[in-house]
């Protein structure tokens, strides 16, 4: 299990950014696994406290029961395009994955396998994805 305040020690500046960008916007977009394996998305609202990310789910809610029969899941942040002519200011989008863990059916405490900041470079000329997890530590690769 990987706590949020693990992966924030381990990288505090990448973590540091990667937060900014999820509190940046209230509504993220979560992926979760339906009964058939089909990937279903749903809104969602996340927070950051006690070194843990967590959600919740409206009881009933079908992301919710996704995620009580199969854990794994995809949070993007929320994201806005770049400005024409100021793409080396955009400040990109996050995206977190890992396992949701229960805490009483409707709240749900992460254990943290990926994240990634996707941005442009400071010329604004390639993509830049950086990623973290906790078995490989922080990587990145630059994209034409």
């Amino acid at each position: 299990m990987t706590a949020w305040r693990e992966f924030e020690a381990a990288e505090p500046e990448f973590a540091r950014l990667v937060r900014e960008l999820f509190d940046a916007h209230k509504h993220k977009t979560i992926a979760t696994l339906r009964g058939d394996g089909s990937p279903r998305i749903s809104g969602i609202e996340t927070v950051f406290g006690d070194g843990e990310l967590t959600f919740g789910s409206m009881p009933n809610a079908r992301k919710g029961a996704d995620l009580r029969r199969d854990p794994r899941f995809a949070l993007h942040s929320g994201t806005v395009d770049p400005v024409e002519g100021a793409e080396a200011q955009w400040p990109g989008e996050a995206k977190i994955a890992g396992r949701a863990l229960s805490e009483d059916g409707e709240r749900f405490r992460v254990d943290v396998a990926e994240v990634v900041h996707t941005h442009l470079n400071t010329a604004a000329t390639l993509l830049v994805v950086e990623w973290w997890t906790p078995e490989g530590g922080l990587r990145k690769v630059e994209r034409e």
